[in-house]
């Protein structure tokens, strides 16, 4: 069998939710796509964390509110990839201006969306995430963003560390702007726009864009629309 032949391996997907109807309602979605195989179920964050580690899931799809460990518990457990393996996470809620899903972030997350988000939407973020990106700038997270940093601390003062490069694609970064678009923005190359989005993860000792994004806020770099 040549190279091009070779089909590669479905997506691995874990639905972490405490609502068999949801969890049936995003198995449904991923029946049709022969490139998504969801591998495992669970109803709370404890179980979650447990199937992960056991079955090692490209995504995990997880509930923000959950019995025994809630979502933003079990997304910082996976996240720390004590087990030697560190899932992809998308975090679902009911409500958009949830303060648990600024949480979520911090803690690894990948990404969010609502519960009423189209199968489409779902199907889309899960390849996404599976990737290795990020879902850094879905109206619905920028609206989510603007709601929570406006009551967030902001750090004072210079951002650690950071050279004046890191921190103009850091900037642009935030307001949702691909590498490509940061590249072309800053006049550099892309390969360099990558280059210094490692830096920042390693300076700022975080693991994903959208904690990037989140530090941004915090740190008073981006300010709410309206502030």
């Amino acid at each position: 069998m040549d190279s091009q032949s070779r089909v590669a391996p479905p997506i691995r997907i874990l639905i972490a939710d405490d609502q068999p109807l949801m969890r049936s309602a995003l198995r449904m979605c991923f029946e049709p796509e022969p490139d998504l195989d969801v591998v495992g179920e669970a109803a709370d964050g404890s179980e979650a964390v447990e199937l992960a580690r056991r079955m090692r899931p490209d995504v995990v799809i997880m509930d923000v509110r959950m019995p025994k460990l809630d979502g933003v518990a079990a997304t910082a457990e996976l996240a720390r990839g004590a087990s030697g393996h560190r899932p992809g996470i998308l975090i679902i809620t009911t409500f958009k201006a949830d303060d648990y899903i600024l949480d979520a972030l911090r803690a690894g997350a990948s990404g969010f969306l609502l519960k009423d988000a189209t199968p489409e939407e779902v199907v889309h973020a899960v390849r996404v995430i599976a990737e290795g990106n990020a879902l850094i700038a879905p109206t619905a997270t920028r609206t989510l963003l603007d709601q929570v940093a406006a009551r967030l601390p902001a750090r004072v003062g210079p951002l650690p560390g950071l050279t004046g490069r890191e921190r103009d694609v850091l900037e642009l970064l935030a307001h949702g702007l691909s590498n490509l678009d940061i590249a072309t923005a800053l006049r550099i190359a892309p390969s360099s726009v990558k280059s210094h989005i490692g830096h920042l993860l390693s300076k700022l000792n975080v693991s994903s864009r959208l904690q990037l994004v989140v530090f941004a806020y915090e740190s008073g770099l981006i300010r709410p629309r309206g502030h």
